[in-house]
């Protein structure tokens, strides 16, 4: 950085002990020989506005907001980016030059991107996908991948209420299918993408079967711990790449650091290995 002014960031979550986020901007702060911190910032709801008010007052670049903030917290920004209204939620304030906050989700960005990272030639229009779930993760990943060209949207959830909601707002590629027939609507899809919490560290795994997926499929799944969930596992004893959630989480990194510490920053193998060593 050109002036010695030291930068600070963090996370905002209710409870926000478990977010490796810090351990993913600390180690770049590190690296570059920047001048700040990252931090946790737990607030509870009832005290988010207050919280978010303060951010310019304490000198902070911006942060992350992560579980139960990401929809709240976005009706509390001066402004907000494009993507991040259409996925109705936020991930990433910006503390701009006159104090005012802007919010950003780069999540949907983050999960494309690490598609790409484990299959270089992947292509969102090479045929249809299927999400499994339809909260927060999966309307930024469904974003996303509209925004990529995929033909058709498959989404699936066991209260269909909510994919039927995503279905009439994102359009006539987005189609609702019932939870008992999620197997039968792998038949055909070149993406398998699991946003649901089953086969999460401590929950029970998804009851899936992938007899009907197509060899070439790719099979993606939002949770990174752990680093291979039961359905990852299933994938690649068929053969299918297998892409964990901690791609996402890593790469939707990259332009928050950018925005608040002026660099933008490499996915490592040293950043793996120390994200990793907090599991």
């Amino acid at each position: 950085m050109s002036d010695a002014r030291f930068i600070l960031a963090g996370v905002m979550g209710w409870p926000v002990a478990h977010t490796r986020s810090p351990a993913i901007h600390n180690h770049w702060i590190a690296h570059y020989g920047l001048k700040g911190a990252y931090v946790q910032l737990p607030v509870k709801p009832e005290q988010l506005e207050a919280a978010l008010r303060g951010l310019p007052a304490l000198g902070f670049a911006g942060c992350n907001v992560t579980v139960p903030h990401k929809v709240n917290s976005m009706k509390l920004m001066d402004e907000l980016d494009p993507v991040a209204r259409r996925m109705a939620a936020i991930n990433t304030i910006v503390v701009m030059p006159d104090g005012r906050l802007k919010g950003f989700n780069n999540d949907g960005a983050g999960y494309i991107q690490s598609l790409r990272d484990a299959q270089p030639d992947w292509r969102g229009d090479a045929g249809p996908a299927l999400v499994l779930g339809a909260g927060g993760a999966a309307r930024a990943i469904a974003v996303a991948l509209l925004d990529q060209g995929v033909p058709e949207l498959r989404i699936t959830n066991r209260t269909q209420e909510r994919a039927e909601a995503l279905a009439n707002e994102f359009g006539e590629r987005v189609k609702v299918v019932p939870w008992s027939e999620r197997n039968a609507a792998m038949a055909g899809v070149s993406l398998l993408v699991n946003t649901t919490t089953q086969g999460m560290h401590g929950q029970p795994p998804l009851d899936v079967s992938l007899d009907e997926l197509p060899r070439h499929a790719l099979v993606s799944d939002a949770i990174y711990i752990p680093l291979e969930t039961p359905l990852l596992a299933q994938a690649k004893a068929r053969g299918h790449v297998a892409v964990n959630g901690l791609g996402m989480l890593l790469n939707q990194a990259r332009p928050a650091f950018h925005a608040w510490f002026g660099v933008l920053p490499e996915i490592t193998p040293e950043l793996r290995a120390a994200v990793q060593a907090t599991f």
